[in-house]
């Protein structure tokens, strides 16, 4: 008998990858959608706020695993809509808890936190463990924080089975332009094509952070899922810094427009973390996961995915 898997954000730029990972028979894939309309049978369109509708679900489907993915993930999106992203990352998540221990308290779940939950930590200089204090500085990172303490309340008190996936950044061919990478790689791309000045439009590129390829976050999500520890932390992360400069530098590599780099107070975050990169150490010796996908493979792909996306729009 197969699995019954539930992804919250399952036409999400994870959620689409987590799915086709997951394409088997061993399982049975139920998810949501929000605010876009899903086109498959088994995503559900719902708005994780409404306790209604995820209370109504979960009753009926009682699923054995949930993978809860469904976030306002953008740090400036979180700054200018801070009361949607509260909603939605923190009464969202204590909605569908609340409809686990209910209604189906035997399933497995992993929420994924994040990275940004560290801020500019104590050991800010080397690789963060999971053990490192937490010292948020934007919405998301306070929200995501908040979803990690309902996690451990609901482990430890409500005796749920929760497990934590703390992510550093990823990216990876989808991911939308709201994101760095793929930000300039679509730039990129439209420049190619004549369709903008050749001029890239960056923010501050002078941070380090730690990237991984969205095709092994998948890999180490199902893994947790599989053998991760009840109301445990880990870091899902390569375990080396990168500058953001750097990762321009690569996608530039790959074309031949003479391209300028521009700053542009827009794309400049409120407050910013100068470096930021994990201690993946617990994750590969519990889970045996290390990423496979190097950043400049990565990178390719991603940049021949906005090609693509920008030649079928001609």
């Amino acid at each position: 008998m197969s699995l019954k898997v539930f992804i919250t954000g399952a036409t999400g730029f994870v959620g689409c990858y987590l799915i086709e990972l997951l394409d088997s028979p061993e399982y049975t894939i139920y998810g949501t959608s929000f605010p876009e309309r899903p086109e498959a049978e088994n995503i559900f369109f719902m708005d994780i706020r409404s306790e209604e509708e995820i209370f109504g679900v979960i009753k009926e489907k009682k699923p054995d695993w949930v993978f809860h993915l469904a976030a306002v993930s953008n740090v400036k999106h979180s700054w200018e809509k801070r009361r949607e992203t509260l909603e939605i990352n923190i009464v969202g998540t204590f909605n569908l808890f609340e409809a686990i221990r209910k209604f189906a308290p035997l399933t497995r779940v992993l929420f994924v936190s994040s990275s940004d939950v560290y801020g500019v930590s104590s050991a800010a200089g080397g690789a963060l463990c999971e053990e490192e204090p937490t010292q948020t500085v934007n919405p998301y990172a306070y929200t995501k924080l908040c979803g990690e303490i309902l996690s451990r309340f609901y482990a430890q008190i409500e005796n749920m089975d929760i497990v934590i996936a703390r992510s550093f950044p990823h990216t990876g061919p989808g991911q939308s332009p709201d994101f760095v990478c793929s930000d300039w790689a679509s730039q990129i791309a439209r420049i190619e094509k004549g369709l903008a000045e050749p001029v890239i439009k960056v923010g501050n590129i002078s941070v380090q952070r730690d990237f991984l390829d969205v095709r092994d976050v998948v890999k180490a999500y199902a893994l947790l899922m599989e053998k991760g520890k009840t109301g445990e932390v880990y870091n899902v992360c390569s375990g080396k810094s990168v500058l953001l400069k750097e990762i321009l530098n690569i996608l530039l590599s790959f074309s031949s427009e003479a391209i300028e780099i521009q700053v542009d107070s827009q794309k400049l975050r409120k407050s910013d973390i100068s470096l930021l990169f994990g201690d993946n150490q617990k994750i590969k010796q519990e889970l045996s996961w290390e990423p496979k996908i190097t950043l400049k493979q990565s990178l390719f792909d991603l940049l021949e995915y906005w090609r693509g996306k920008v030649k079928s729009e001609e």
